[in-house]
């Protein structure tokens, strides 16, 4: 925390200890009006504890959350309004310069914490770019260019700011942790109804913890779609949805964009089908065997080195595809048959993303096909069914739902897998059928769009945005359509 504020880990440790003293301070009170009787408490003990530090810690941490998140963007409003015209007037992006400033501000706050200069040297330090830029870099904090007088003066201001508005925080929530505390132990009396108080604060905290989850999705959701909606009354719609080309040029050297969809929608899902196709037949076999076959010592020992495949980075999986999987398939396939000369292909990062989805769609069934109820294998044995015949015939169809949910999850994952891709399959936008020549996906091009210093409202990276928001929706579609399907079928077993 900067300035004269309060470390925020200071701040919580100290709500934590305020919510400490008052579980202990309000379950006394209570026990001393009821005469140290217990019985005549209209609640348990604990909940008249818990009351007071509910009161202690849910309203500090709330306004502790709020303000975290509105401080910066107050500060970053304050601060731009004072940078002089001349600084905007020479093409340098509002997004650039305050970049500028926070870097030097962090500079500045690094010397501070590192004993090279006081408080007080640190904001009346000199304003030459020269000077400030060496300083900085005799303590080991690299500013990538001089920066201007302005740009210092505006850091300062910065710094200030936030030493304000910090100092305010760490106050004002420890004034309402506490203020809570009290105002909660005061009500502690036997007649008090805590455990109807706690209850619904508990029912309200889960209820805003499901509620972070939806809201962060919408917030996701209408943050692609301004931004894609800006790229729109940039660059038309229909091109963009049903164009065969894609060769996005935004240096103003190259001509015009052509940003067609299709061949980076069929690369995504031509890599994702193949995927597909390895890895739900091998990872549905294993969850057979391992739930109906194998002995209990050696489902223990498999299941967790498949499981190991899913803890693997995704960039291991592309370093593998890259130097083993894909030279094999050019020298032993593409080259002699005639089919392509790169190893980058979409058989290359196919068949790894099909070995990375193994676990998923082969830990998932496996549970599913365990929670089927053995009396149904044992009313399948019982009228002469073999073991094939049960699996077959009883234990799939009642665990299909589930399975299908998961091998559309499974799917979801791959249309959104991105390091394998980059590695693996190149980056040429085709609308070819041959799986050993190289295309490009969805998420490749969203990384590519996205690499460089630039401003989130230029048409390099609307047109990001615009991909992402397609991708959020076809994996949203494929999801929906995954609980339906389980929701549909689903049958309950007694």
């Amino acid at each position: 925390m900067d300035g004269g504020g309060m470390p925020i880990l200071w701040v919580v440790a100290v709500i934590f200890v305020v919510s400490v003293v008052g579980f202990i301070t309000g379950r006394t009170r209570a026990l001393q009006s009821a005469g140290g009787d217990a019985r005549r408490l209209h609640s348990l003990p604990v909940y008249y504890g818990s009351n007071v530090a509910l009161w202690a810690v849910v309203p500090a941490a709330a306004t502790l959350i709020v303000w975290l998140i509105v401080q910066p963007l107050l500060v970053n409003s304050r601060v731009v309004e004072t940078l002089p015209g001349s600084l905007l007037d020479e093409g340098s992006s509002i997004g650039l310069i305050m970049s500028d400033v926070r870097r030097v501000a962090e500079g500045l706050d690094v010397a501070v914490a590192q004993g090279a200069l006081s408080r007080d040297e640190a904001a009346s330090i000199g304003s030459s770019s020269v000077n400030i830029r060496e300083f900085l870099g005799s303590i080991g904090v690299a500013l990538g260019s001089d920066v201007s007088p302005e740009v210092v003066a505006a850091a300062q201001l910065y710094r200030g700011f936030n030493a304000t508005g910090s100092a305010l925080m760490s106050w004002i929530v420890l004034a309402i942790s506490v203020g809570g505390a009290a105002y909660a132990c005061r009500r502690s009396n036997a007649d008090f109804r805590a455990r109807n108080v706690v209850e619904r604060g508990v029912l309200g905290l889960l209820i805003g913890a499901a509620s972070i989850a939806i809201l962060t999705t919408i917030g996701i959701l209408f943050a692609l779609l301004f931004n894609t909606i800006e790229f729109f009354k940039l660059y038309p719609a229909t091109e963009f949805f049903f164009g065969t080309n894609w060769a996005p040029s935004f240096s103003g050297r190259g001509g015009l964009s052509d940003l067609g969809v299709l061949p980076l929608l069929w690369g995504t899902f031509y890599i994702s089908f193949i995927a597909m196709l390895v890895a739900v037949p091998i990872g549905l076999f294993s969850a057979i065997y391992l739930s109906e076959y194998a002995s209990p010592r050696l489902r223990s020992v498999a299941k967790p080195l498949i499981e190991i495949l899913a803890g693997i980075p995704t960039i291991v999986y592309g370093l593998f595809a890259l130097i083993t999987v894909g030279p094999l398939l050019r020298d032993y396939f593409a080259q002699p048959m005639g089919l392509g000369e790169s190893s980058s292909s979409v058989m290359t990062a196919g068949l790894v993303m099909g070995i990375m989805l193994i676990p998923f769609v082969s830990s998932l069934s496996d549970d599913i096909i365990n929670s089927v109820p053995q009396s149904m294998r044992d009313g399948s044995y019982g009228l002469g069914a073999t073991r094939s015949e049960t699996i077959r015939q009883v234990v799939l169809p009642a665990a299909l739902p589930g399975v299908v949910g998961a091998i559309l999850l499974a799917a979801s994952r791959a249309i959104g897998e991105t390091m394998i891709v980059v590695m693996a399959a190149g980056l040429a936008a085709k609308l070819t059928a041959n799986p050993l020549e190289s295309v490009t996906t969805v998420t490749v091009q969203i990384v590519t769009l996205l690499t460089g210093d630039q401003e989130f409202d230029s048409p390099k990276t609307l047109a990001a945005f615009a991909l992402g928001l397609m991708l959020f929706t076809v994996t949203l579609l494929l999801n929906i359509f995954a609980l339906h399907i389980v929701k549909k079928y689903r049958e309950q077993y007694e």
